[in-house]
């Protein structure tokens, strides 16, 4: 009797595998037994369970995240709009990506699953236009996540895993015609997903849940051979007239009796001044490069002191301040010009002091003696694009190249007018004017791609990196009595905070005695630098 039970019990589990297969997404197997053992005893083997499942007719409902929903339509007053299959709940509700396609696999519980549709944030008023398109998500075990092509103002990541999924306790739900429900999967925001924000949201940022359906659609096909196209067939001869024989086809050509010619000579390695691979590029191209510049160091302590800064998009913190990557670049030695771009962003943040500047897309433009540099500034007032923030003293510099690299050392900086005024509030103005004394910059390019190119200058210690910070002179007095919050005495701590220490790098909330002390002195001087912020904030509170 038991023999005749397990064949039974054996074809049922089968049955299930074939029908419910892709339960096995959160279930660690079907059956207990593998499907291609048979019972003991069995007189014939039992079938065999598919290990692979084609799924069709799936969708996703997900929302990203409601309160950058709300933001868009709100505060922003920006539009959202779905495409291509893409469907919105009303009242502003979450996004459901249709069509979706794909296989699911016993072994390993992989998923793969594609989906139609697209969605746009768009807001004229604060400058952005975010699309997500070409929505997928793949799973193996109880990981996985969902991936898309995300574009920001233009700028397209393809095929980025936009958000993990955590699926340790997520159980499937079960509907009509094989259809499995995974129901509140949460979501968590990735590295790059966070870029593709430009830098409101971080990498691990709690997402909405999203839901997954998915319907079996029977066994996936087993990949097949392709078979190679036949070769030509050999020409047959001509048939001849009746009574004379056919014309014989071409025959193969005889072999030459002349010599082979002689080989030509390779192409000359390029030489240090003809570029190419791993050769010093000419004069007005450039292999690479980097950007070093602080903004100014006693700004930074005073950010320190309550607020945080976070870098992204290739931006560094070194200990006189931040490298830029570079993005792409001009060079002239004889005409003593340079014109040069370089990518990420440096961003301050004080939210006692209602503070949130980001700053990006940095721009040299050097002639001569004379240079500038342009950057975007981002503030809770809006963004304005290629501002000229600072002039650089160019007079003591050379445009040689040393070793395959052009380095501007400690270039002098100072502040222009339209640089001062990014930091303007409406009641008290800039805090900062203009000719104000910044920290010098450094540029090196590297003239060929295995040009090592140096580091960043270090700090110059308490006194500060331009000599004007900490020492007590004018910005101390203009300070006590209420002037720029970048005064000798809000950088007259210690030389590391600011810089490369914890405290900046952290953003941590917790200043120490010494920043106590700063603290006290941006009440008195540095009132001022709570600017636009207050004014129009970009964003709600508790929104990121």
């Amino acid at each position: 009797m038991a023999a005749t039970r397990r064949p039974i019990a054996r074809a049922a589990a089968v049955a299930t595998a074939a029908v419910l297969g892709a339960a096995a997404l959160t279930l660690p197997a079907v059956a207990d037994t593998p499907a291609d053992t048979p019972a003991e005893g069995d007189a014939a083997e039992a079938p065999r369970a598919p290990q692979a499942f084609a799924l069709k007719n799936g969708t996703l409902d997900w929302g990203l995240k409601k309160s950058f929903r709300d933001y868009v339509t709100g505060m922003a007053r920006g539009k959202i709009k779905v495409t291509g299959g893409a469907k919105q709940a009303p009242h502003n509700g979450v996004f459901t990506f249709t069509g979706g396609k794909g296989t699911y696999k016993m072994t390993g519980h992989v998923m793969k699953a594609a989906f139609k549709g697209e969605v746009r944030f768009v807001s004229t008023v604060h400058k952005f236009d975010i699309r997500i398109a070409d929505v997928r998500v793949h799973t193996k075990g109880k990981t996985g996540a969902i991936q898309a092509d995300v574009s920001l103002n233009g700028a397209k990541q393809n095929d980025i895993d936009l958000a993990v999924l955590d699926l340790s306790g997520v159980t499937a739900g079960h509907g009509p015609g094989s259809t499995m429900t995974f129901k509140d999967i949460p979501t968590k925001l990735t590295a790059k997903g966070a870029k593709a924000f430009d830098g409101i949201y971080r990498k691990g940022q709690v997402l909405d849940p999203a839901t997954l359906t998915v319907q079996n659609a029977g066994p996936a096909p087993s990949p097949g051979t392709t078979p190679g196209k036949p070769g030509k067939p050999s020409e047959p001869g001509k048939p001849g007239k009746p009574g004379e024989p056919g014309k014989p086809g071409k025959p193969s050509p005889k072999p030459s009796d002349k010599p082979a010619p002689k080989p030509t000579k390779p192409a000359p390695k390029p030489t240090s001044g003809a570029g190419g691979s791993g050769g010093r590029a000419p004069s007005g191209q450039v292999a690479g490069g980097k950007l070093s510049w602080g903004l100014k160091e006693s700004f930074r302590r005073y950010i320190s002191s309550g607020g945080g800064v976070t870098t992204a998009g290739g931006a560094e913190k070194t200990s006189a301040g931040y490298d830029f990557p570079y993005a792409k670049a001009t060079w002239d030695a004889d005409a003593r010009k340079i014109d040069a771009s370089f990518g990420g962003s440096v961003r301050f943040r004080y939210q006692d002091h209602g503070i949130d500047m980001r700053f990006s897309d940095f721009k040299v433009r050097a002639n001569g003696t004379k240079g500038t540099l342009s950057v975007d500034v981002k503030t809770p007032a809006g963004t304005n694009d290629d501002v000229q923030f600072a002039t650089l003293d160019l007079s003591g510099v050379s445009y040689a190249a040393q070793g395959d690299v052009v380095q501007l050392r400690k270039v002098p900086t100072r502040l222009t007018a339209a640089g001062a005024k990014q930091f303007e509030s409406e009641e008290n103005g800039s805090p900062y004017k203009k000719g104000e004394k910044l920290d010098p910059l450094t540029l090196a390019l590297a003239l060929s791609a295995d040009a090592a190119l140096p580091s960043a200058p270090s700090s110059d210690g308490g006194a500060g990196t331009s000599g004007e910070v900490g020492g007590g002179g004018g910005d101390a007095a203009a300070a006590a009595g209420g002037g720029s919050v970048g005064g000798g005495s809000v950088g007259g701590g210690g030389g590391s905070v600011g810089g490369a220490g914890s405290l900046a790098a952290t953003g941590s909330d917790t200043p120490s005695g010494a920043l106590l002390g700063v603290a006290g002195a941006v009440v008195v001087a540095g009132a001022g630098a709570v600017y636009a912020a207050r004014r129009r904030p970009l964003r709600p509170h508790g929104h990121a």
